[in-house]
């Protein structure tokens, strides 16, 4: 697939010009000019591209990239040996954040609902970021806790009592711990986020809504998969997720 053909498709799909991010969207930085391996991750890691360039990619697509807003423009250190890594072999990186996030099938509260059977009915939080749901039937924290950590594949940082019966789920992927409190203003009974701040334990016992933490790497996992599998299902495009283990 031709490079420009596929940034003009990603750009319409994720509708970029929507959005005002902390950086850019899109083609961050230009390789070759055909695309026939994509390799699909959640940060554009030294490590990540690394691996990508051994299974032979022509492009990576990630949704942590580079150039966020008030970093040092220099490039030195850790920013030099990525762009080095990337310029010297000639390998494309698209990276798209909020488009990502937000997008209705492929983003990563998408995702999340799908694979935990949540169908979201509301939206909250600055441009509706957040997503929230009825559960088919009350569930406790802790068979919520359970259900969640089984699809994560790993235990979320919890709040809140085991006991407590739930159900209204609201969730932001990410370091979306800011967004709790207008998760309790729309009704909430628990939230369910990647990062957690300080504060978040006190707000969770004095507003009696359960909060979970469940890794903002764990959290983000799903919607670039989805993305690539589409691709490749839509394009002569051969995909490949590589996971690079976070434990943030």
């Amino acid at each position: 697939m031709d490079r420009i053909e596929l940034e003009l498709y990603l750009n319409k799909v994720l509708e970029t010009a929507r959005f005002k991010d902390y950086c850019p969207n899109g083609l961050q930085v230009e390789g070759r000019r055909r695309v026939n391996k994509l390799a699909t991750g959640v940060t554009a890691s030294v490590a990540f591209l690394e691996a990508a360039l051994d299974w032979g990619a022509d492009a990576v697509l990630v949704h942590h990239g580079y150039f966020w807003r008030n970093e040092a423009p220099q490039i030195t250190g850790r920013k030099y040996a990525r762009l080095k890594l990337l310029l010297a072999n000639d390998l494309n990186l698209f990276a798209y954040h909020l488009p990502l996030d937000d997008h209705p099938e492929f983003g990563n509260n998408a995702q999340i609902g799908a694979k935990m059977g949540w169908i979201a009915d509301t939206r909250f939080g600055e441009n509706d970021i957040g997503w929230m749901a009825t559960l088919p039937m009350p569930v406790t924290l802790a068979h919520f806790t359970a259900e969640v950590e089984e699809t994560l594949g790993r235990m979320p940082l919890v709040f809140g009592d085991p006991d407590a019966e739930l159900r209204r789920v609201a969730w932001c992927t990410g370091a979306a711990q800011g967004y709790f409190d207008a998760a309790i203003e729309a009704g909430a009974d628990v939230y369910l986020t990647g990062e957690v701040s300080e504060s978040t334990m006190h707000t969770s016992a004095e507003s009696g809504v359960a909060f979970l933490a469940a890794g903002h790497h764990a959290t983000e996992r799903f919607g670039v998969q989805a993305l690539g599998a589409h691709l490749a299902e839509s394009f002569d495009i051969e995909h490949l997720f590589i996971d690079i283990h976070n434990p943030v």
